[in-house]
């Protein structure tokens, strides 16, 4: 069995023994869980939203396309220049 395996097979059995603790609980005690509950998801939900503004508010904005077109065309130039002068070498051994 692999190490993949195992672990899958750890995340299953553990929610399974989570679906049955949250079932005995809620009959124990129906409305503190369900707040918890909803609590939870609420946050959850809400936290997700934060961090992707956080991400949006944080990350510089990207290049625009026509200054990378033009940073493009310039290696390439670059790259045509250096080719003539290689070929001449080669062409004069």
């Amino acid at each position: 069995m692999s190490k993949d395996q195992i672990i899958g097979a750890l995340l299953l059995v553990g929610s399974i023994i989570g679906i049955i603790v949250y079932g005995y609980l809620l009959y124990i005690f129906p409305q503190l869980i369900l707040q918890i509950t909803a609590f939870v998801a609420v946050a959850g939900v809400l936290g997700i939203v934060g961090w992707i503004g956080y991400t949006l508010a944080t990350t510089p904005p990207p290049k625009p396309i026509e200054e990378i077109e033009k940073e493009i065309e310039q290696e390439l130039k670059s790259v045509e220049e250096k080719e003539p002068k290689t070929e001449e070498k080669s062409q004069q051994q």
